[in-house]
């Protein structure tokens, strides 16, 4: 999988962007923390096709605090997070995505796979 292009993970941070996922995940949980981003993907998405499109992004991205990202960047995103190839983020896919851009969430979830893992094959050394 390739990463996030440089230009939009610049402009998440260069527009005051600040990672909110792990203070919510600490707050809510891992199950409330997957409801409130069930929740985004219900603001971002188009209401007719029940899922995120680009032109939906757009124009329910200010609210978000991304009114700064340009079209390229946006585009960018939705192409990071379209794992099926359909030119839109479904509901899983945004989710992914989200954790995705959060670099703190990704490194927690990284230490737990690699502690995971060691403990299974523990006996395989």
């Amino acid at each position: 999988m390739s990463a996030i292009p440089p230009s939009a993970s610049q402009n998440l941070s260069s527009s005051g962007f600040q990672d909110f996922l792990p203070v919510m995940a600490d707050k809510l949980g891992g199950d409330g923390l997957i409801g409130e981003l069930c929740n985004g993907f219900n603001l971002l998405m188009d209401r007719e096709k029940g899922v995120i499109t680009f032109d939906s992004l757009k124009k329910n991205s200010a609210p978000l605090g991304l009114q700064d990202l340009t079209d390229d960047d946006l585009k960018c995103m939705m192409e990071e997070g379209d794992f099926d190839g359909d030119g839109a983020l479904n509901q899983m896919e945004f989710c992914v995505l989200m954790f995705r851009l959060s670099p703190e969430l990704m490194e927690a979830s990284r230490f737990l796979f690699e502690e995971a893992f060691q403990h299974e094959f523990k006996d395989f050394h």
